[in-house]
């Protein structure tokens, strides 16, 4: 098994954590207070992303430039993969130690479109970052902003600093909400030629269609529109 990335290894600036990207240093910059500790900053960071980017699945590129955490801050949306690595660029600018981790979920929020694109509801390659705070590796899942969480009946993820911020089983109705299937580990950047590899095995139809080869109902969609939709029936 490979070892897992050091803390003095995760605060420098990698191939998408582009934490010495200008942008990245002005925002972290902009919102930590250098008199206060690393958890409070941490924190302020993981809001900042989680509800200052927008959740959207539809989204999802095949290029290297669609990760660059710079790419991703810029556009004002993403999703768990992409989110999480702007958290992680965000924290090493900051001086954070960052890694950024995945997993495979069974996900119970979606909608019509993405179901019927994706022909599953296991979201393989699920992102997270984990920050070294306080001595420790903890976990924290910036992806569902609070306006999706309060539409579709969520418990928005809170991030305290000191214990892991993963996803909750059910929804506040009690209805399940997310499954954890698999843990694929936490590496120092994105694994971007494995993860492709694995959702051109799982979404052969929504990565052809990333590719420019065929269509899908995908194309040209609103996640909004659509999250609008799916909780009004």
């Amino acid at each position: 098994m490979t070892p897992l990335p050091a803390p003095d290894e995760c605060l420098r600036p990698g191939r998408f954590i582009d934490s010495d990207h200008p942008a990245i240093d002005a925002l972290a910059r902009s919102l930590v207070d250098p008199a206060a500790d690393d958890i409070h900053n941490a924190r302020a960071l993981y809001y900042r992303v989680r509800d200052g980017l927008r959740y959207d699945p539809y989204h999802i590129g095949t290029a290297e430039r669609d990760y660059l955490a710079s790419t991703v801050l810029a556009a004002g949306r993403g999703w768990c993969v992409t989110k999480a690595l702007v958290l992680a660029a965000l924290c090493r600018a900051a001086g954070i130690p960052a890694r950024v981790g995945y997993a495979d979920v069974r996900n119970h929020l979606s909608t019509e479109r993405l179901r019927s694109a994706m022909q599953t509801d296991v979201f393989y390659f699920h992102g997270y970052t984990s920050l070294y705070l306080q001595g420790r590796w903890v976990k924290a899942t910036p992806a569902f902003n609070i306006e999706l969480c309060e539409k579709f009946g969520l418990r928005p993820l809170e991030f305290n600093g000191r214990e892991d911020s993963l996803y909750h089983e059910f929804d506040l109705a009690g209805n399940r909400h997310m499954e954890y299937l698999r843990d694929r580990g936490e590496y120092l950047d994105l694994p971007y030629e494995e993860m492709l590899a694995v959702m051109r095995e799982h979404y052969p139809a929504v990565m052809a269609a990333r590719a420019g080869d065929q269509d899908t109902s995908l194309a040209g969609a609103d996640w909004d529109a659509d999250v609008a939709r799916e909780v009004s029936r």
